[in-house]
């Protein structure tokens, strides 16, 4: 399967997939969640949300997904075919901050729901999902139970879900959040790994200043609520990127320039001048 070149920076002025504009949203019980919202992710690129408790970095993915509606503003798939009643057919996989896994079921079924959804007969699709589960590092591991794995383990089994199906673009809402610190740069390394090998484009919303510079091409830093983009950092270091980079002095250095970019967004309201 193409992927990224993975000794390349990604081209951010490569073809738009995703063009969101002045995109805002209100709820029916008066959260101004979003105002003003101006992106466009390009195909291929590892693109990370960061920004305070609150900024509607969550609520933006969700309307990216099509989980709802903007209040106002547009969110075009340039690249998209449309179905007949006007929607952009969405290739999308999507990773929430918890696991949701059902207890009751295998690692096997867990990642099968998806396609069972679909109407994918069980030995017409095993394949594909025993290829999602060792692509995340889980081979052995198929009939095992949620309550027998590590919750580093227990999110690898959620990627796979989200994986599956084969997305072109993959969704990460703060998966590593909860991890402890050495589990979650194991796990960054295997998305990029992922990433690399897979042609995705990779959403992907944390709180961390040091793995939104480790995973990402370019960084979008919204401000505090109505949640409004701030900035765009652009993180040139070639990838694959490893613990070198992270004890370079570049890595430090984009880390220092975000840094101060969200300590400006968590401080500052309305849009950026």
């Amino acid at each position: 399967m193409d992927g990224v070149d993975p000794n390349q920076v990604v081209n951010a002025d490569a073809p738009a997939l995703i063009r969101i504009s002045g995109v805002g949203k209100r709820y029916s019980g008066g959260t101004h969640a979003l105002q003003g919202i101006d992106l466009t992710v390009a195909q291929g690129e590892f693109l990370s949300l960061l920004g305070p408790s609150g900024c509607g970095k969550s609520t933006l993915l969700r309307l990216i997904a099509g989980l709802g509606e903007p209040s106002e503003g547009t969110i075009d798939w340039p690249r998209a075919s449309y179905d007949a009643g006007g929607k952009p057919e969405r290739s999308i996989g999507f990773v929430f901050q918890e696991p949701t896994l059902m207890p009751w079921a295998t690692v096997f079924e867990n990642v099968y729901l998806p396609l069972r959804l679909d109407g994918a007969r069980r030995q017409t699709v095993a394949a594909q999902v025993e290829d999602a589960i060792e692509g995340v590092g889980l081979a052995g591991f198929a009939k095992a139970y949620p309550r027998q794995l590590s919750g580093g383990m227990r999110m690898r089994v959620s990627i796979a879900r989200a994986l599956v199906k084969r997305p072109k673009v993959l969704l990460m809402d703060e998966p590593f959040a909860a991890l402890d610190e050495i589990t979650r740069m194991r796990l960054n390394d295997d998305l990029l790994r992922l990433w690399a090998g897979r042609g995705w484009t990779v959403l992907f919303v944390t709180h961390s200043v040091y793995e939104s510079v480790y995973l990402s091409s370019r960084i979008a830093v919204m401000g505090a609520r109505p949640g409004h983009m701030r900035e765009l950092i652009t993180v040139d270091a070639p990838y694959p990127r490893d613990e070198p980079f992270r004890l370079s002095a570049s890595y430090n250095e984009y880390c220092r320039i975000t840094s101060a970019s969200l300590r400006g967004a968590m401080g500052g309201v309305g849009h950026q001048p």
